[in-house]
């Protein structure tokens, strides 16, 4: 049983808190070896102390950084406590929610675990990557838009893996359009696999991630998994599948209808792209942005959003995306802005 000893304010205009964890395994799981996700604490409220001692961790300073770090500490030992494995990222990412106010406790979104292969866990680590997962997981088709890193493909490739393993579905089929950045697959060199292969590349890479490498060949000769151009899906209808439409800004509204009415009984379908990394020719229309128009608000179809808020990825690629956007809606004004004649 934890107990929280709460003391009121010193004359100083401090305050004290003492947090207890049930073993000192416990708090080693909460703060990382040495104590080094105090760090992080320490970095992000700068007027309190944390003193460990044994199995407690005492807060001292400013009352309302005393009582904001203590949520954090009590989130992380949640969290621990579920068998997470705590780390910086993680540290920071209960931070950030907290200080969003978000509605959703860190625990209940962190500690959704997703599947479990190849020695980790995977799990959503933002509120609207739950969001996206849950709508995976309740809905039979799922838009999931947003930038690079924000975990589109990699989380609907997990909660594909994890349907295949509770036998939810027969297969699982990934697939993207071949054509790319200008490029037809009829002016590359080789033949028609190596042709396919750097288009498809990704999608093998997160396979990699979640299945052990040796049973990949044989699930694919098997047909368990496929991995596929857009194009080989026309004709078709695809039953017990689990299918993930990849890139999916860069298919026409033909090639988007076309893939939606290969849904078969028993299957889901899931839909990843980037509005804003259209590589289509000239001024043809993304079939991803004209079906999220088109179909908002068809029951049993959930389109999420995700933003720069979400990335995963290197902290960097967060302030990237952000400079981008920021950079677009400059120009954007300089666009829009009269100018005078002289």
């Amino acid at each position: 049983m934890q107990v929280e000893q709460h003391q009121q304010p010193t004359d100083s205009g401090s305050a004290e808190l003492t947090i207890s964890f049930e073993t000192p395994e416990l708090m080693i799981a909460t703060l990382g070896p040495n104590d080094e996700l105090l760090r992080i604490l320490t970095g992000a409220y700068p007027d309190v102390q944390f003193r460990p001692n044994g199995s407690s961790l005492s807060l001292v300073g400013n009352p309302v950084q005393v009582r904001k770090a203590q949520r954090v500490c009590e989130e992380a030992r949640a969290l621990a406590q579920r068998g997470s494995r705590m780390s910086a990222e993680t540290i920071e990412q209960i931070i950030k929610m907290l200080s969003a106010g978000n509605p959703d406790a860190p625990t209940d979104v962190l500690g959704l675990k997703i599947l479990s292969g190849r020695g980790r866990s995977i799990r959503p680590k933002t509120v609207n990557q739950k969001s996206y997962v849950d709508a995976i997981e309740d809905s039979t088709i799922t838009f999931g838009i947003g930038p690079a890193g924000t975990g589109k493909t990699f989380l609907a490739m997990a909660m594909a893996v994890a349907a295949l393993q509770d036998k939810q579905v027969n297969r699982i089929i990934l697939t993207r359009p071949a054509v790319e950045a200008g490029e037809k697959l009829g002016f590359l060199p080789g033949s028609l696999t190596e042709k396919i292969d750097p288009y498809l590349r990704p999608l093998y890479d997160a396979l990699h991630d979640m299945v052990d490498p040796d049973s990949i060949p044989r699930l694919l000769e098997a047909g368990t998994i496929e991995v596929a151009p857009l194009a080989y899906m026309r004709g078709r209808t695809l039953n017990d599948a689990f299918v993930i439409l990849d890139e999916a800004q860069n298919t026409t509204g033909e090639q988007m209808k076309m893939f939606l009415t290969r849904l078969g009984f028993g299957s889901k379908m899931v839909i990843t792209g980037d509005i804003t990394q259209v590589d289509l020719p000239g001024n043809t229309t993304s079939g991803l942005r004209m079906a999220s128009e088109v179909l908002e608000g068809i029951e049993d179809i959930a389109i999420r959003r995700l933003d720069a808020g979400d990335v995963v990825r290197h902290r960097l690629i967060a302030d990237i995306v952000s400079a981008y956007d920021r950079w677009d809606e400059s120009r954007r004004k300089d666009h829009q802005r009269p100018r005078r004649n002289k």
